[in-house]
This record gives C-alpha cells, sequence and structure tokens, in this order.
C-alpha cells in the first residue's frame, strides 16, 4: 500500500453523490423474503462508482449483500485489486427503520480491496455515520496475512 489517505477531509460532495448512488441503487433491491432493502455504492481509488443491492433467493443461503453486490462487480469490471487499496469509501443505504450496517461477510470482502482508511458511510432511518474500515473491523485478516 501506498501512501496514507486523509480520508476525514474526503470531499463532501462526493461523499454525498455516494450516498445518493446508494439510495438509488436500494430502489432496485431484490428482498420479497425480507422486505429489507439495501443499496451500496463503492468508490474506488481513480473515482469510478460501482452499485450493488442486495439480492435475495427462496433458498436463504444463496441470498447476497449489496456490498458484496458491489464489489463483486467492480472486481468483473477490472476496477479493483487486492494487491493495491482500490476501495476509495462505500456508501451502504437502507429505507428501513435499523440501519444498514454492514454484516461480518461483508466487512471481510471489503477488506480485502481496501484498507483500514476506508470510509464507510452508513445512511438510514436514524441518519448518516461515517467511519472506516478499520474501525468496523479492526483486525481484519488480509492478503498479505497469508
Amino acid at each position: 500500500m501506498t501512501g496514507k489517505r486523509d480520508t476525514r477531509r474526503m470531499d463532501a460532495s462526493k461523499n454525498e453523490e455516494l450516498v445518493r448512488a446508494a439510495r438509488d441503487a436500494a430502489a432496485r433491491a431484490y428482498a420479497p423474503y425480507s422486505g429489507y432493502r439495501v443499496g451500496a455504492a463503492l468508490r474506488t481509488s481513480t473515482g469510478e462508482i460501482v452499485v450493488g443491492t442486495n439480492v435475495e433467493n427462496a433458498s436463504y443461503g444463496l441470498s447476497n449483500c449489496a456490498e458484496r453486490t458491489a464489489v463483486f462487480a467492480a472486481r468483473a469490471h477490472g476496477l479493483v485489486d487486492p494487491r493495491r487499496a482500490a476501495l476509495a469509501a462505500v456508501a451502504i443505504h437502507s429505507p428501513q427503520p435499523r440501519m444498514p450496517w454492514p454484516c461480518g461477510a461483508c466487512r471481510q470482502v471489503l477488506s480485502e480491496f481496501g484498507d483500514g482508511e476506508t470510509v464507510v458511510i452508513v445512511d438510514g432511518a436514524e441518519g448518516t455515520v461515517t467511519t472506516t474500515l478499520g474501525e468496523l473491523l479492526p483486525h481484519a485478516f488480509r492478503l498479505e496475512d497469508e
């Protein structure tokens, strides 16, 4: 990883754009079983925005969270690489009453393509919280740990 990013001073308009993209994505979620719609939008270190939604399945174990959907799409398009901190920020939104904090699996997948300074914005009915991936997953197992 090269140099540290000053994530606490990121351009507020970029964060707002990311939250808007996550909100738009949540409207396209496929959640017929839980009714809990989630959208995620991630920004790569080069500025591209990729979105994902949660996609449920009648066989619940085959469902996928919005955060992982976005990361997998970014990887499929060649926009993120685990050998460099290519994930600058992620916004997660749900219109439901409970805040959409990323689950443990999503935190681990995000850490594969980001680092402790990756900005995480959680947006929901209770407001918007900005933190870092390092605060959400302080002892992540990383590629370099293998």
